[in-house]
């Protein structure tokens, strides 16, 4: 069964961790789609900014520029570097006023986030008509930042790139010809924005899943915690119960069987001729009877529950009470090495109980300190007055209880072993009717215990 039960979390656990991992996917690309959607839209709302006519004047500018640049170049009086330091020098001086119109038009859109944007040129090729020369890149350079901010960010997205064939004249000069050339030239440049705290943007539109997500997984850990839990408390109390039955069918047995052996006897011719046989059989019978009938008491009564226990409370003063109460527990255990020291406190203090329950109540731990004492028992009974609450500390020199032990040492038919094996008899009821006593008597009992250094029992009432 046990191992049934590891297998069964183990699997339980493995299934939570595989779902776990399919819904961690599933937001993932929810996530991944809310983010392209959103890089999408802003494209969309910034898309039509580019064609603004003063901004592509600006962009002209820069063109007529870089023609003039490229026919140098071809002239052989600048290198490729130039070509490009000049681009970047004249971007430099049209920057401001392109930067100025573009932030105009973007606070115009009013798109309630704000954004970062750069124009870079990736490519520039010459065509000749016989070989293609590279301007840019070098092997040595970089993008080119033509236009907008500089900055450089993983988050940043490329939100266009454009590829444009231009045909331009330039006058060539070759020895002592000067000449009008043609040439192509290939243009490659990419816009590039930076959404800043985009990814506190995406998450919020995607709060509703993430938090139906988040209350997902906790109910479907707590549901898995509460079955695992039920699970074993259920084979904790079927355990519990099974050992109730073996124990209370062991008690049952010794009376069964002694009642059956006296019965016989009583149909005997030579018992029922001597009177003294006859009735030291009927003595057993009854007593035998007597004892079955306690130990169905003590199930039916000890099973109450402290909602289900009628109270009769009597006013008795404690150092009566306890000295009473000591002397019948001497009495009824007839123990050579068993010591009870009565410490309760010296001021007389009025208690309103229920004699009965209550000394029955005690009776239970006094009995178990006994069951699991050792061959010399001392029991210390000491009492003290806090406020309005009456405390019993009952202490013994046992074998003690473990830390594991002590939280369930109160539930109905729960025991104490060593083990898989009881020790000591019983029906695990004691301590159980013990507590709902004192809680019907709107009081508290805790435990406090070391093994090998014995327990105390601390009861606390109320005492007006």
């Amino acid at each position: 069964m046990k191992n049934k039960i590891t297998i069964l979390i183990i699997a339980s656990i493995a299934t939570l961790i595989a779902l776990s991992a399919i819904q961690a996917y599933l937001v993932e690309n929810a996530y991944q789609l809310k983010k392209r959607a959103f890089i999408q839209e802003t494209d969309d709302a910034i898309s039509d900014i580019d064609n603004h006519p003063e901004l592509d004047s600006l962009v002209d500018v820069l063109g007529e520029d870089l023609r003039i640049n490229l026919g140098d170049y071809q002239n052989k009086r600048i290198t490729k570097a130039e070509v490009i330091r000049n681009l970047r020098i004249k971007g430099d001086s049209v920057n401001p006023a392109y930067m100025k119109r573009y932030n105009k038009e973007l606070k115009a859109i009013n798109l309630g986030y704000k954004i970062r944007y750069k124009r870079e040129v990736t490519s520039i090729v010459v065509y000749d008509g016989q070989e293609n020369d590279t301007i840019f890149p070098l092997p040595s350079q970089q993008n080119g930042i033509i236009l907008g901010e500089d900055f450089q960010d993983k988050n940043s997205h490329v939100v266009k790139s454009s590829r444009t064939f231009t045909e331009f004249d330039f006058v060539a000069q070759e020895n002592d010809s000067v000449f009008t050339k043609t040439v192509d030239v290939e243009l490659k440049t990419r816009d590039v924005i930076l959404i800043t705290d985009w990814k506190s943007i995406v998450f919020r539109r995607m709060a509703t899943l993430l938090i139906f997500s988040v209350l997902l997984f906790l109910f479907v850990v707590g549901l898995l915690y509460y079955s695992i839990k039920t699970l074993i408390n259920q084979k904790k109390i079927t355990e519990i119960k099974t050992d109730f039955i073996n124990n209370i069918t062991h008690e049952l047995k010794t009376p069964l069987a002694t009642l059956s052996v006296a019965s016989k006897s009583l149909k005997n011719k030579e018992i029922r001729n001597s009177a003294e046989a006859f009735d030291h059989t009927l003595n057993i019978v009854d007593r035998q009877n007597t004892r079955l009938q306690k130990l169905i008491d003590q199930v039916l009564t000890n099973s109450l529950s402290a909602n289900d226990i009628v109270l009769s409370k009597d006013a008795v003063v404690d150092n009566e009470f306890f000295n009473d109460l000591i002397a019948d527990f001497k009495l009824s255990t007839q123990q050579r090495e068993l010591s009870i020291i009565n410490n309760v406190c010296s001021q007389e203090v009025l208690l309103r109980i229920d004699t009965f329950h209550f000394t029955t109540a005690v009776f239970n731990i006094l009995e178990n300190a006994v069951k699991y004492g050792n061959d010399q028992t001392e029991i210390i009974i000491e009492t003290s007055l806090k406020g309005n609450e009456y405390i019993i500390n009952i202490s013994d020199n046992g074998q003690g209880i473990a830390a594991e032990d002590q939280s369930q040492i109160f539930e109905k038919f729960y025991r104490v072993s060593h083990g898989n094996v009881h020790n000591v008899k019983g029906l695990g009821l004691g301590l159980y009717y013990t507590s709902q006593i004192v809680n019907a008597h709107q009081g508290e009992i805790t435990v406090q215990s070391e093994l090998e250094k014995g327990t105390t029992f601390i009861i606390t009432i109320p005492i007006n």
